[in-house]
């Protein structure tokens, strides 16, 4: 999944308005921000391996580390006491926690049986949404709507910058998340991992910039 896991971080600032919209989306994100540095470094493994279903190209065969439930509950714990530590919010603290776990819910949504419930589980889950481009593609956009929606709901932009790079934010990942159905096959692992750090390294500023420009409602 992935604009579904950045729906999910956009909802989530109803609930915790004074965390910002990228630390939640970093939150619901974590995971993924985790797992192509764990490539790099030779901690977990990908194939590339075009038709191993029908949305990604990717065989997502060994990610215990940055995608089992065991260790979303870990990273969940240490995000959320870390900013607790940081903020004394426990309201955005709890948030950040479900927000890390939720990626695993979602994850499980979309991907066919290749997510362990602990390191070195034998045993894998997934329902397999992913089997379907059109389901998923209807699945992610809805979420990301109601996400979007309850977004603006809560907030409102200050100024020009919490109004333009918002939707500029907003545009981008429609763009991406229909471009990716065109784009061709990752050339190599190490090009999949790089992209994605890079990704990450844009999108995580870019929230934290319109949101600090836009307020409660």
């Amino acid at each position: 999944m992935f604009i579904g896991h950045f729906a999910a971080g956009f909802a989530a600032k109803k609930f915790a308005p004074r965390t910002s919209v990228a630390l939640l989306i970093a939150a619901t994100q974590f995971a993924d921000m985790l797992w192509p540095i764990f490539l790099l470094l030779g901690w977990e493994h990908v194939r590339i391996a075009p038709g191993d279903t029908r949305y990604t190209p990717l065989d997502l065969y060994d990610y215990p580390w940055s995608h089992s439930l065991l260790m979303d509950i870990v990273w969940a714990a240490a995000f959320a006491l870390l900013y607790y530590a940081l903020t004394k919010y426990s309201r955005g603290s709890i948030v950040i926690a479900i927000c890390v776990l939720s990626h695993f819910l979602l994850d499980w949504i979309s991907h066919r049986p290749d997510m362990p419930l602990y390191p070195g589980a034998s045993q894998r889950y997934g329902l397999g949404l992913w089997n379907s481009i059109p389901a998923t593609m209807i699945v992610e956009f809805a979420m990301f709507a109601i996400g979007i929606g309850l977004y603006m709901n809560v907030t409102r932009a200050r100024d020009r910058i919490g109004r333009y790079a918002f939707a500029g934010f907003v545009g981008f990942l429609v763009f991406i998340n229909i471009g990716d159905r065109f784009s061709p096959i990752p050339p190599s692992v190490a090009a999949l991992a790089w992209v994605t750090i890079i990704g990450g390294a844009i999108l995580i500023p870019w929230a934290w910039w319109f949101d600090a420009h836009r307020q409660a409602q």
